[in-house]
């Protein structure tokens, strides 16, 4: 069979596939997204939408809930609760079976070409080096693109083909359960604990008729991160609720200099291991890092870019996300690791007078990074992390 040949290839439609497909489109590339899912699916995930993935969105998403109020425990003890300065959403919540299937619509919309239910084989070796177009080979016949975008997850088959290093793993698990006659109550709150392992913490997310339950610590102790979901449960009263999913998952999160790119193959979001370490983070990531690599790839397929060798693809992207996400991520690293000896002083930090400035980050109105920056934080998480 004969391969069809396009200018770029999005291997996954979630987040950070469907922004890169709907980027690489809206610059004049013909773009085909390969899902190996049906959409919408079910996807493992808090839901929360922070502020840098709402100004990187297409428009108004669909939002379960406005969050106003967040309570805050320490190992499961006496909850703290903080208020929004002004009233308004600190952040918003939404279901990934609605999310994703609207940034697919968008993708759809700007032109891209969305192919559900196929799956991509394991790249040869070597694919993606060299001048020439990259060949995949799919349950529905083979594809030829000048660029191809892995945005397949953590389990990316073109993560793997570039070479993807990893420096934390960590194990989420979750429930989502029934709201039923507590729904009111949570109808405009979350409610954060931080958890007994090193470095883990819990989360209670309302979606309108449903609560996301669901907890996060490093590999290699799935009975204590079970154990610290069913304590979550019990300690917030939602023992007696329906289950409706009982999920887990892996966030997998780069290191400094892992390969962003090879040739002309680039990687966003989970498959790039991009999120933020220390509370995992990706919703935002995986939109920010798929946008920049739609129309870097664009650029080059269509040979608009001011460097149209192989090595200005990589380069370019790479480039693109120093400018914000790769300086978030360093910072987060550093959060986390006051956070992993300090659990105490965080909580009581961000639930005392540092609610303020977490509550600014939640909205997008400042950035760890830009937080990193001033002399008194780095002192402080200095401090902290002694």
């Amino acid at each position: 069979m004969a391969a069809e040949h396009v200018d770029v290839v999005v291997v996954g439609a979630g987040p950070a596939g469907s922004s890169a497909a709907r980027a690489a489109a809206q610059a004049g590339a013909r773009v085909v997204v390969l899902e190996k899912a049906v959409l919408p699916r079910y996807k493992t995930c808090g839901g929360g939408l922070i502020g840098p993935t709402l100004a990187a969105l297409p428009g108004a998403p669909p939002v379960r809930a406005d969050i106003a109020r967040v309570t805050m425990t320490l190992r499961g003890g006496s909850p703290k609760e903080r208020r929004s300065p002004d009233g308004g959403p600190v952040l918003r919540t939404s279901a990934r079976t609605e999310l994703d299937a609207w940034l697919a619509d968008a993708a759809v919309e700007a032109g891209a070409e969305l192919r559900c239910g196929v799956s991509v084989g394991a790249l040869p070796a070597g694919a993606g080096e060299g001048e020439g177009p990259v060949e995949l080979s799919t349950s529905e016949g083979p594809v030829r693109a000048s660029v191809v975008i892995g945005a397949d997850g953590t389990s990316s088959r073109v993560a793997r083909a570039v070479g993807v290093r990893l420096a934390e793993t960590d194990l989420g698990v979750e429930l989502e359960l029934d709201a039923g006659p507590l729904a009111a109550a949570w109808a405009d709150r979350v409610h954060l604990d931080w958890g007994p392992l090193p470095g883990s913490y819990g989360w209670v997310f309302p979606k309108g008729d449903s609560l996301t339950v669901g907890v996060i610590a490093a590999t290699g102790r799935p009975v204590e991160t079970k154990a610290y979901l069913r304590d979550l449960v019990a300690q917030q009263g939602l023992g007696g609720l329906r289950v409706r999913h009982d999920s887990g998952h892996l966030t997998r999160c780069r290191t400094p200099d892992s390969p962003l790119g090879r040739g002309s193959l680039l990687v966003a979001g989970d498959a790039a291991g991009l999120l933020e370490p220390w509370t995992r983070e990706g919703i935002s990531f995986a939109v920010r890092s798929g946008l920049a690599a739609g129309r870097v790839a664009a650029e080059h397929a269509l040979g608009t870019a001011s460097t149209s060798h192989l090595g200005g693809l990589v380069s370019s992207y790479e480039a693109a996300l120093a400018a914000d996400l790769l300086p978030e991520m360093a910072a987060g690293r550093r959060c986390l690791a006051a956070f992993e000896k300090r659990p105490a002083a965080f909580h009581h930090l961000l639930a005392g007078p540092g609610w303020g400035s977490f509550a600014r980050l939640t909205r997008g109105e400042t950035t760890l990074a830009r937080a990193w920056d001033r002399r008194v934080v780095r002192a402080g998480i200095g401090l902290l992390a002694r």
